[in-house]
């Protein structure tokens, strides 16, 4: 306690003491505490203008043309208006935070909570706004001095709450292969609430990458599209088999039963998923040629024309790619198509280095995806070659999932209210800032998604056209 200020050790000591009087005794009580409370208010006032004075170096320096709206009402700059785009600061102790743990965890925690936030625009608009130089430059822009003075004064201020995500710790996930494993890990993001996803997905529930043949579709007409095109590449006819592994609601395996005259088999590990794609079966009258389980992927058994994994893979852990791709190769029949799309990260330049977590995929894994990993898409080649297929084609959609992680973004914002009396306010933040990073990391080349269709290697003739061209032809006028 040595710190306290002299004013309460006086304080301290008098109160011990029996006053003369009733006005002696009130005078010696408040008097410090009026004093310290000035002292408080006057270090506090300090910290505001030194904040101050650094956002509006920051906003010169770097030309950020953006705003803040800070605690007490004050903006930088002071002439901001009231629609212009700003970064909203609730209270000191988010920047107290900051400082002290500057990183990817903090600022999802302010956010959630609505401590850190944005008025006039969205992050879309924040990150439009962000300054075009590299962080290197600019560290060499700001006054060192000036950034570590303001940072000093918040150092021991405390960081206030609340923090919701705090104990949520999917990043240690459990992620051996194991079917209790993935059936936890499974859950935990898909059975969230069918009515939550149905406020920013299509009307037949497709939570995968549309395909976008017009630059006027809604994001309804382009996960047409895309099932369509996943039909055509696997070449479906009337009474083949499909399997579709990690089914969602049931969108592709209705969609080619429907359309295609096949027999479509779905397993899904998420109860919601289950019941929903279940019901629209039977809502369908397509009991006789679409099944589903409720079964991880590894437990499998039968024989298949056809398989489709559409965006299940990166849930599986990249140790558990030899156990995925044998049970694929187990499951399709010699010369059987199998269509692979996952998302994937670019590949390494030093393998090492490549698998450790960069932050923002430790955040990823920890609030939205856990047991969630990505590969490289050479990393997918090389493990179906390995496995006992042959690669026929590939194909890049990394443009068309900006475009869908960004109409999910901006429909899941029109319903926000809905949104939030189905699953919290916190939870709601979260997935605008998940599908809102999702858009940006696809825009800017740092993630991709790719369709891989190879089939079960036998000799001789694949059985596949010579030219890919029917493929395409007249889609877009089809659909």
């Amino acid at each position: 306690m040595s710190n306290r200020p002299e004013q309460f050790h006086l304080w301290t000591r008098c109160c011990r003491r029996k006053p003369l009087c009733s006005n002696h005794h009130a005078w010696l009580v408040l008097f410090p505490i009026a004093r310290l409370k000035s002292q408080w208010m006057d270090r506090s006032h300090k910290r505001l203008e030194a904040l101050r004075r650094l956002l509006a170096h920051i906003r010169e320096r770097l030309s950020f043309d953006v705003g803040f709206r800070l605690w007490d009402g004050s903006t930088v700059p002071p002439e901001l208006g009231a629609s212009e785009l700003a970064i909203a600061i609730a209270d000191e102790g988010v920047v107290a935070a900051l400082v002290r743990r500057p990183n990817v965890n903090t600022l999802i925690n302010l956010w959630v909570s609505g401590r850190l936030d944005i008025s006039g625009g969205t992050l879309f608009d924040l990150v439009a706004r962000r300054p075009k130089v590299s962080s290197k430059a600019t560290l060499k822009a700001l006054d060192k001095r000036l950034v570590l003075s303001t940072a000093a004064k918040f150092l021991l201020v405390p960081r206030g709450s609340p923090w919701p995500l705090e104990k949520v710790r999917g990043d240690k996930a459990r992620a051996d292969g194991s079917k209790a494993a993935n059936r936890a890990n499974v859950q935990y993001h898909y059975d969230l609430s069918n009515a939550f996803y149905a406020l920013f997905l299509d009307p037949e529930m497709v939570y995968t990458c549309a395909y976008f043949t017009g630059p006027e579709h809604d994001i309804a007409t382009a996960q047409r599209a895309k099932l369509d095109m996943i039909c055509r590449k696997l070449r479906l006819a009337a009474g083949e088999t499909l399997l579709d592994i990690g089914c969602g609601w049931g969108g592709l395996i209705c969609h080619a039963a429907q359309h295609y005259g096949v027999r479509a088999h779905g397993v899904t590990l998420a109860d919601e998923q289950y019941a929903y794609a279940r019901d629209k079966v039977r809502s369908l009258g397509l009991q006789d040629r679409v099944t589903l389980e409720l079964r991880d992927y590894a437990l499998v058994e039968g024989s298949f024309d056809k398989i489709a994994s559409i965006e299940m893979f990166e849930q599986v852990g990249l140790a558990n790619h030899p156990t995925y791709f044998q049970t694929v190769n187990r499951l399709l029949r010699p010369r059987g198509l199998y269509l692979h799309q996952a998302i994937a990260r670019r590949g390494p330049r030093d393998d090492r280095r490549w698998r450790r977590r960069r932050p923002e995929q430790a955040a990823l894994a920890r609030y939205i995806f856990p047991g969630g990993e990505v590969d490289h898409l050479g990393m997918s080649i090389a493990n179906l070659e390995r496995y006992g297929f042959e690669v026929h084609d590939v194909e890049a959609w990394r443009e068309h999932y900006a475009r869908t992680t960004r109409q999910w973004h901006d429909r899941l914002l029109a319903n926000r209210a809905a949104a939030e009396r189905e699953v919290g306010a916190v939870k709601t933040r979260l997935w605008l800032a998940y599908l809102a990073g999702c858009s940006i990391a696809f825009e800017r080349g740092t993630v991709g998604v790719f369709q891989t269709l190879a089939s079960k290697r036998t000799r001789g003739p694949s059985g596949l056209p010579v030219t890919r061209a029917d493929l395409y032809k007249g889609i877009a006028t089809e659909l």
